[in-house]
């Protein structure tokens, strides 16, 4: 009987163990993961901050008593992976509770151990009011601060989809928010005329956006920034990024990328073939152009986990590449992006060209319409789709969806024309965004 050890038991973790499972009945599966709780939807965790998910017990996906009860999969948190010991196929863990330390075998082993939120090593980053959200206890710290305290001002340092998120989260409990941010502009992964859109719509609903500085310093009342200007404040969430947690795969001398992540084939195997690497820290490849990628998104995770389960389970299915595509919301907009940004084209000195669309997301004589913008960044020569981008007030994630779709069938722009998508006036136009693009790009 095959046995199998998972490090990690959030979404990439969590996942394989369901899949190996299913397919097959009678191996041995046990997942450790030093957190206290698992399998927990951490994309909802601002959303449960600003109490427009009331119940935050409802993002726990499982617990481990429904694994083994369910799947017969033994669930160990609080125990802690300290070591990978690779000629013995052993793991060295420690139980966090007890302190007991113990060895556990295994014929393959899994590692999904996510990231960790970096923390800039400023004077005052380690004060109480200061917090990071990567985890369901992160998130429980900044709620209760919230409940308890009774802020009226945060300072947001980082304006990705966690910042952004956390802005308008926590406009909706009525607090007064300031977003700092490093670079000109706000959400790296768009193109910046598109994400000019989103900073206006953040000070439209009364958030203050500082870019091109960070924090130097935090106090217990306010924030200096590196501009010159300080801000009073409540409390700080620091959402600058994140850190892949590679140091077990590193002590254990597999290959760590560029990106960062641990390097894996197509199969998600490392350096060691009995050693799989899934999920936030595992370096993947771009679809496009095939250089090396890390996606740390819910996605990729859940993909990757079911390609792990069916190389261990004797059905190898090779990895597509990564895309990247995402959405969030931010107020009254939407944005969503999948593949290659005009920044990144021009870093890897590809030829493309682009093409706009504004118009309506439905009938513009229907009552309930917004506008939106849809962008597509294509080869002219070979007509291949590299990437696109849409911000508007509606059906913007269906738009991305459906490109992405098609750049991963192999269509080109001037297909997009001739996609027969879903038309009646509440959902769309005879000739949909996607199929203007199409036309426009038609030379």
């Amino acid at each position: 009987m095959k046995k199998v050890i998972i490090v990690g038991a959030v979404a990439g973790g969590a996942t394989a163990a369901g899949q190996l499972r299913f397919y097959d009945k009678e191996m041995s599966i046990t997942v450790y993961d030093r957190d206290s709780t698992m399998s927990y939807a951490a994309c909802g965790t601002p959303y449960v901050i600003g109490e427009v998910i009331e119940d935050e017990t409802s993002i726990l996906m499982a617990d481990p008593e429904q694994f083994q009860q369910k799947r017969n999969i033994d669930v160990k948190l609080e125990h802690e992976v300290l070591e990978i010991l690779r000629p013995e196929k052993k793991i060295y863990v420690r139980n966090l509770k007890t302190g007991d330390e113990f060895y556990d075998s295994y014929d393959a082993l899994i590692l999904s151990p996510g990231g960790s939120a970096i923390m800039p090593d400023i004077e005052g980053s380690q004060k109480s009011h200061v917090f990071t959200l990567r985890s369901y206890g992160d998130m429980q710290a900044i709620h209760s601060y919230i409940q308890s305290e009774k802020p009226s001002h945060c300072v947001v340092s980082g304006a990705g989809f966690i910042g952004l998120e956390m802005a308008e989260n926590l406009k909706h409990l009525g607090l007064e928010v300031d977003i700092v941010h490093k670079s000109r502009a706000i959400l790296s992964i768009l193109d910046e005329d598109l994400s000019q859109l989103l900073h206006a719509e953040l000070e439209k609903n009364g958030v203050q956006v500082h870019t091109e500085t960070v924090i130097e310093k935090i106090d217990d009342r306010s924030v200096l920034l590196s501009d010159g200007k300080s801000l009073e404040t409540d409390f700080v969430i620091m959402s600058i990024g994140l850190k892949p947690n590679i140091e077990l795969a590193e002590t254990a001398g597999l290959s760590i990328g560029e990106t960062g992540g641990i390097c894996t084939n197509d199969f998600m195997q490392t350096d060691d073939e009995a050693i799989y690497a899934i999920g936030d820290a595992s370096e993947n490849f771009d679809f496009i152009t095939g250089d090396p990628k890390r996606v740390p998104l819910a996605v990729p995770a859940h993909r990757q986990a079911f390609l792990v389960a069916q190389h261990i389970t004797g059905n190898p299915i090779p990895k597509k590449g990564l895309l990247g595509t995402s959405a969030l919301k931010v107020f009254g907009l939407d944005a969503a992006m999948t593949g290659l940004t005009e920044t990144a084209i021009k870093e890897k000195g590809l030829t493309a060209k682009t093409v706009s669309h504004t118009g309506n997301s439905n009938a513009g004589y229907y009552p309930d319409h917004e506008k939106l913008t849809l962008k597509v960044h294509y080869n002219p020569e070979t007509r291949q789709i590299l990437g696109a981008q849409c911000v508007g007030g509606k059906g913007v994630d269906k738009r991305i969806d459906v490109i992405a779709t098609a750049i991963y069938g192999g269509l080109t722009v001037d297909d997009l024309q001739a996609l027969e998508l879903c038309y009646a006036p509440p959902f769309s136009s005879p000739k949909d965004p996607v199929n203007m693009i199409g036309y426009k790009a038609f030379d």
